[in-house]
């Protein structure tokens, strides 16, 4: 078995902490990453995790192992990337996350092109509006809307996105017109909120004459889909805040109209997240730099 393959097995086992999990992510058996971490113990001569029948925890040579580990893995990968062809012999699949406006509106449209040019690769997207956490999931990219919490991982900033609050012509003349943040609050508007599990409370953040300001709204409706908060506005339940892009349709055709112009929303930043380790493969950068050209695009003419 190859030294360099059982390195791989020890990080992928370190980060996704479970023997099963590894196998699954690297497509071999339980069996076979059991023996690898112990080949590679017996080769270190330490213990590299703790083992119980209900966790594996890394030992204090395990963590540190882990760190000159992913060193290694980085200088092979970054070393194999410089004597690729990235034209003609990249192959093999990617992995990428989006959220449900962005992936669907932006970057599902531009698989089939970056397939046409490079057939070899197989493009996996997932969309979620939930975070994701890369290193646990496997993923090569994660593109999203706002601010990562891990500042572990790397970025790649795309453009400030411009967002709107809004709401349909029959749901103002039944409620009003609200010209600004107070106005949400005092009269009681429906506010339709993008709500993940743990959030607590609803705040949205607004442009206000004294800078941005948070606002706590509130409403009936929630779902962690924005797409189901634009189809709720649409039918005249209450007032979404959305990214211009995703409504855009909407607001030239007058289906959705702004609301509380006095106190916009800030914009949001639309960016890339991937670790060192992924970036230094050739077909992640040409797929991100290929999506991305053409995000930058759509996302001006549409902001």
């Amino acid at each position: 078995m190859s030294y360099l393959d059982n390195i791989r097995t020890f990080v992928r086992v370190y980060e996704l902490g479970s023997m099963s999990a590894a196998g699954r992510d690297l497509r071999i058996s339980p069996a076979v990453t059991s023996s690898r971490i112990s080949q590679l113990e017996e080769h270190l001569g330490v213990r590299l995790f703790q083992r119980t029948t209900r966790s594996l925890t890394p030992t204090e040579q395990g963590q540190s192992f882990y760190r000159g580990a992913t060193d290694i893995l980085e200088a092979v990968e970054s070393a194999e990337a410089q004597i690729v062809n990235i034209t003609e012999n990249l192959r093999g699949s990617l992995f990428v996350a989006a959220p449900l406006g962005v992936g669907r509106r932006l970057i599902a449209p531009q698989v089939p092109a970056f397939r046409a040019l490079y057939p070899d690769i197989a493009v996996r997207l997932r969309l979620t509006d939930r975070k994701v956490d890369l290193t646990t999931e496997g993923l090569d990219l994660a593109f999203f809307l706002g601010k990562p919490e891990d500042s572990n991982l790397r970025i790649r900033k795309i453009a400030d996105v411009q967002r709107v609050l809004c709401a349909s012509p029959d749901y103002i003349a039944r409620r009003g017109m609200p010209r600004d943040g107070a106005d949400l609050i005092a009269q009681k508007h429906e506010c339709l909120n993008l709500r993940f599990p743990g959030a607590t409370e609803f705040q949205w953040l607004l442009t206000t004459p004294d800078g941005p300001k948070r606002f706590r709204v509130s409403g009936h409706y929630e779902s962690d889909d924005g797409d189901v908060l634009t189809d709720w506005a649409l039918a005249g339940q209450g007032v979404a805040m959305k990214p211009v892009f995703e409504i855009a349709d909407h607001l030239s055709a007058g289906r959705l109209v702004p609301v509380a112009e006095q106190t916009p929303p800030e914009p949001i930043q639309m960016a890339c997240l991937f670790t060192h380790r992924r970036m230094q493969d050739p077909k992640t950068r040409l797929f991100m730099e290929f999506v991305i050209d053409r995000i930058e695009k759509a996302v001006a003419i549409q902001g």
